[in-house]
């Protein structure tokens, strides 16, 4: 999703190594075809727009 802006299509992999969930302090995961960080312990999928992550608990989307 690269615009005139030079947005960028994916998140840098050095971000994902330090950003954790902000629920459970525990580790991310990534997913790229959604764009989302996902929380396993927290049962929470956290949305990426325009490759900046929302770690907002009310912006996160609830997993089954």
């Amino acid at each position: 999703m690269s615009d005139s802006f030079n947005t960028p299509s994916t998140v840098d992999p050095r971000l994902l190594e330090v950003l954790v969930c902000p629920v459970t302090r525990g580790t991310l995961s990534y997913d790229r075809a959604r764009q989302e960080l996902v929380s396993k312990g927290a049962k929470l999928a956290f949305p990426i727009r325009d490759g900046v992550p929302i770690l907002l608990v009310g912006e996160a989307r609830q997993l089954d």
